[in-house]
């Protein structure tokens, strides 16, 4: 049976690439652990992304419940999505704009 280890001091070679629909998967994954928001259901998701030099700037557009605090929430949106995204590959989130697109009202509100 062979053992394999891992060697952290050791030269890494090769190249990990992430494809940009890997990285909008994980901000939507990112976005969906925060209570209250939802992507809006268009072309795109509501996701743009741009890889610049000092690390992706990400542009998100959301539905979010009427219940919830907007500031607190989009805050809450730019945490998720940077720890997602640095902690699940190399890349470093420079920007996060939140962009609220809709709001979701209760059905049946209360008189």
């Amino acid at each position: 049976m062979a053992h394999i280890r891992h060697d952290p001091t050791a030269t890494q070679k090769g190249k990990i690439t992430y494809n940009s629909n890997i990285v909008s998967g994980i901000v939507a994954l990112a976005i969906s652990e925060v209570e209250g928001v939802s992507l809006l259901n268009n072309k795109n998701k509501g996701v743009k992304l741009n890889f610049e030099k000092q690390g992706i700037v990400a542009d998100i557009s959301v539905k979010v419940d009427s219940t919830c605090n907007v500031s607190s929430l989009a805050y809450k949106i730019q945490q998720s999505i940077k720890h997602n995204v640095e902690s699940m590959t190399k890349y470093q989130v420079a920007k996060v704009d939140v962009h609220i697109q809709d709001v979701n009202f209760q059905d049946n509100p209360a008189i």
